[in-house]
C-alpha cells in the first residue's frame, strides 16, 4: 500500500523532473553496484524487477527472487538444480515453500549472477565457495546475505541466508519466555561474572536469545564488547567486531586480545573450538560475565561438550552461571486460527506432563491452525515464530555431579529436581496458552 501511494503521488505530479526523482526511489543494487529499476506489478506487493524490459535476464530474475524471499519472510533461499529444472525454495518459520521451477538452461546465468554479487569465481565449478552480498533496498535498508555454492551432479547448488541487520533486538518478553524461566534469568544477570550459554543447532534463535540479555545492561555504565560472524543486532554504545576467520580472525585470537580491553561483559557469537572454550571459561572467572553459544542438543549435553572440549570440570562449576536451551516453533496465525476440544487422549497427554500448570483442567480448550490458511499467513496456518525454552541453573548439587563426571541422565534428573522445566513442557504450555499447536510441538520437539 505504501509503494502505491508513493506510485499514484507521482503520476499526479506534473513535470519530468520530479517523476525521475520518484524513479531513483526505485533503485535496487547489488555488491556490483549494478543498478534496476523497479516497476510495481499489481499482482504482488513488493513488485518485481525489470531491465530493459527483459523478462529473461539473470539480473531481473535473481532480483525477482530477493525481493520474494523478503515478502515471505524467508529466513534463507535455496536454488537447486535437478535433472531437467531449476527448483527455487524459501524457508519461512522453518518449513520450505516452493518458489518457482524454470528450465535447466537458465542454471548458468543464475548461478553466475549470484557469484559475480557475492565476489565469488564465476569459473570455479569443481569447489565450494562461500561469500556474502550486501543487498541495498532502495528505502535505504541493508540487507546482508551469505552465499554457499556447491557442485553437485546436474550444476552447482545455491543457499543463501538472509541476515537482516535489525538495529534493536526484542525484549525478552517479547521471545516466549516463561515466568519460571525468567526469575532464573534475571537473577544472574545481576551477577558480576560467569558464563551464561544459549545452545541447540544452527537457525534455533540463539543469538537473538543472547542480545536481548544483553540490552538488559546499560552500555554508558559498563564496556560490552561482543566478537560475531557476522554482526546481526547493533547496540548503541555496544563495540561490535566483525570477525574473519581468512585472515587469522578467529573466535579465540580476537577473544584473547579483547581481554586486554578493559571488558565488563564480551559476548563470544559461538565456541567452536578447545582454545575458544578455555579462553571463554579462563575470562567468567576473572571478573568477566561472557555470553556464549555452542551447537548442542540439550542444556545437559552442553556440560559434557565443554568437558570434551578439554575444560576443566572444576572450573566450568566455578563460571557457568546458567544454560538456556530453546527451539523455535510456529506460532498460529492470529487471523485463522480455530478453536476445539481436545480428545481425552491429547487431553489426558497433556494434563500428565503440565497438568500442574493448569486451574481450569476439565474445559481444555486448544487451537490448530485452518486447513488452508489465509492470506495473512501465506496460507500455512501460521505466521512468525514462538520460542521453546529450558533454563538449566547451576546449582550446589548440580555442580557436585558436574565433579562426579556424572551422566547425562543424572544431570537431566537433577536439573529437573532443582525445578528446570523441560522444554517439551514449555512447548505444551505454549499449547495451553494458544500460542502454537500440539501437532507443531510433536513436529518440533517429538513425541
Amino acid at each position: 500500500m505504501v509503494l502505491q501511494n508513493i506510485l499514484k503521488k507521482s503520476s499526479d505530479e506534473k513535470g519530468s523532473s520530479k517523476n525521475a526523482k520518484v524513479e531513483d526511489l526505485f533503485a535496487v543494487s547489488g555488491a556490483d553496484g549494478a543498478k534496476n529499476t523497479w516497476h510495481l506489478d499489481s499482482d504482488m506487493n513488493l513488485g518485481v524487477l525489470w531491465e530493459k524490459k527483459d523478462e529473461t535476464s539473470a539480473i531481473t530474475f535473481v532480483n525477482d527472487v530477493f525481493l520474494n524471499s523478503f515478502k515471505y519472510k524467508a529466513s534463507d533461499i535455496h536454488i537447486e538444480p535437478r535433472e531437467k529444472s531449476v527448483i527455487i525454495r524459501f524457508r519461512v518459520d522453518g518449513n520450505f515453500i516452493n518458489y518457482k521451477e524454470v528450465s535447466i538452461k537458465q542454471k548458468d546465468a543464475i548461478v553466475a549472477r549470484i557469484k559475480i554479487m557475492s565476489y565469488l569465481r564465476i569459473d570455479e565449478h569443481r569447489l565450494p565457495q562461500d561469500g556474502k552480498i550486501n543487498y541495498k533496498l532502495f528505502w535505504g535498508k541493508t540487507i546482508d546475505m551469505r552465499v554457499s555454492v556447491i557442485p553437485t551432479i546436474y550444476w552447482e547448488k545455491c543457499v543463501i541466508r538472509i541476515l537482516k541487520k535489525d538495529s534493536k533486538p526484542p525484549q525478552l518478553q517479547e521471545l516466549g519466555i516463561m515466568p519460571y524461566n525468567m526469575v532464573k534469568i534475571k537473577k544472574h544477570l545481576k551477577d558480576s561474572y560467569g558464563m551464561i550459554l544459549a545452545v541447540w543447532p544452527t537457525g534455533s534463535g540463539k543469538s537473538t536469545s543472547l542480545f536481548s540479555l544483553l540490552s538488559q545492561y546499560n552500555p554508558e555504565e559498563k564496556n560490552i564488547s561482543t566478537l560475531e560472524d557476522p554482526v546481526e543486532y547493533r547496540i548503541n554504545g555496544v563495540n561490535h567486531t566483525q570477525i574473519n576467520p581468512s585472515i587469522g580472525f578467529s573466535f579465540a585470537g580476537w577473544l584473547r586480545s579483547l581481554l586486554r580491553q578493559d571488558p565488563d561483559i564480551i559476548m563470544v557469537g559461538e565456541i567452536r573450538d578447545e582454545e575458544t572454550a578455555k579462553l571463554a571459561v579462563e575470562a567468567s572467572i576473572t571478573g568477566h560475565i561472557v555470553f556464549s553459544t555452542i551447537h548442542t542438543n540439550s542444556a545437559t549435553h552442553t556440560i559434557q561438550r565443554l568437558v570434551n572440549l578439554g575444560v576443566d570440570p572444576l572450573l566450568i562449576c566455578s563460571s557457568l552461571r546458567f544454560i538456556i536451551s530453546q527451539r523455535l516453533a510456529r506460532k498460529l496465525c492470529p487471523s485463522c486460527k480455530i478453536a476445539y476440544k481436545p480428545s481425552e487422549k491429547i487431553h489426558k497427554y497433556i494434563m500428565g506432563k503440565v497438568g500442574k500448570f493448569i486451574k481450569e483442567k476439565k474445559d481444555l480448550v486448544l487451537y490448530k491452525s485452518k486447513e488452508w490458511g489465509c492470506d495473512c499467513c501465506n496460507h500455512t496456518g501460521y505466521s512468525w515464530r514462538v520460542g521453546l525454552y529450558e533454563v538449566l541453573e547451576m546449582t550446589d548439587k548440580m555442580e557436585e555431579l558436574v565433579l562426579q563426571n556424572a551422566s547425562r541422565i543424572q544431570l537431566e534428573v537433577q536439573a529437573v529436581g532443582d525445578g528446570m522445566v523441560p522444554i517439551k513442557e514449555d512447548g505444551l504450555l505454549k499449547v495451553v496458552l494458544w500460542d502454537t499447536s500440539i501437532e507443531e510441538i510433536l513436529s518440533v520437539l517429538g513425541t
